[in-house]
């Protein structure tokens, strides 16, 4: 068995002279909850766009999910599950016609589409919303519902960009707990958040600050670290010499 889903090594990404992502390295182990934080034009998003197979590397290395990132972006892309905060479902279809649309995205049959689907609505109790438009769902209900859509096809590793932007601080408790139940069935989880809360609930976390990673461990064990009772101060020590100010 695998130990690494996701391995970098001076994985690297520039756009004409900008230096976007500088030289990262990093492992995100099978079930693990790896919280990828910075603050805006840390280089994130530019990061897990390189994860995703969705933008090609300038130099190092990367694999995700054993594949490599420069040759094949596809296979990649049939192993993971994404969620962006902008766009992850189709605000003019139906509940129930979201869930068959990603299903089939994904490759699942027709059978599998339905008993995922029967599934689903269960667990996110969403019984008498099914034939309703999702643009009149309350938006937790839309950020639940994005993210099961998101692992409908048990991937390896979803990536997840800030999934919980603009939700109320018990729904996003309620969104972890979805996040908690996907990595105990062994689903890694990429999670970028400006929530510093959120960071405690990671197995891990990485801080980038202006294109590279400044620190890499537990919670717990960066608090130590910095001598910091919360996360929030870990990141204010990390990021206030940061000079960048755009993603």
């Amino acid at each position: 068995m695998t130990t690494t889903v996701i391995k970098t090594e001076n994985l690297t990404k520039r756009f004409g002279d900008f230096i976007a992502v500088d030289k990262i390295s990093f492992e995100v182990h099978p079930g693990e909850i790896f919280g990828f934080l910075g603050a805006n034009g840390a280089g994130k998003t530019t990061a897990m766009r390189m994860l995703c197979g969705l933008s090609i590397p300038s130099n190092g290395f990367a694999t995700v999910a054993g594949y490599d990132v420069y040759k094949e972006t596809e296979q990649i892309k049939k192993s993971i599950g994404y969620m962006s905060q902008k766009f992850s479902l189709y605000e003019d279809l139906t509940v129930t016609e979201n869930i068959h649309f990603f299903g089939g995205i994904y490759g699942l049959s027709d059978k599998q589409i339905k008993e995922k689907s029967t599934e689903l609505i269960q667990k996110l109790e969403l019984e008498d919303q099914t034939k309703k438009l999702v643009k009149t769902l309350p938006l937790g209900w839309k950020q639940k519902l994005a993210f099961s859509v998101a692992i409908i096809h048990q991937p390896q590793i979803v990536f997840l960009d800030e999934p919980t932007g603009g939700v109320d601080p018990v729904t996003r408790r309620q969104f972890w707990d979805l996040i908690y139940d996907a990595a105990d069935k062994g689903i890694t989880v990429f999670v970028t958040t400006h929530y510093m809360d959120e960071a405690e609930y990671c197995h891990r976390v990485s801080i980038m600050v202006d294109g590279s990673i400044k620190a890499l461990d537990s919670p717990s064990a960066l608090k130590k670290q910095f001598s910091a009772d919360s996360m929030d101060k870990v990141f204010y020590e990390l990021a206030r010499g940061a000079k960048r100010s755009d993603n």
